[in-house]
């Protein structure tokens, strides 16, 4: 999954956009939580990246669209 298409699911699910780091965007949850999602413009976020900012958003893999 592109960084584009993350930030649209997150969208989706109600996360939003908090601020900027150095090379991540931090992000918060319908919760409240934040999580980092890392800046990689154009390529692929590993599998083991997109499981722990799934888990930290709130978003069970199941339940993907």
């Amino acid at each position: 999954m592109k960084y584009s298409e993350l930030v649209k699911l997150l969208s989706e699910y109600g996360c939003y956009f908090f601020r900027h780091g150095s090379g991540h965007d931090i992000w918060k949850n319908p919760d409240g939580g934040q999580f980092s999602v890392p800046r990689h413009w154009g390529r692929e976020v590993s599998i083991a990246t997109l499981n722990k900012i799934f888990k930290q958003a709130g978003i069970k893999r199941s339940d993907l669209k």
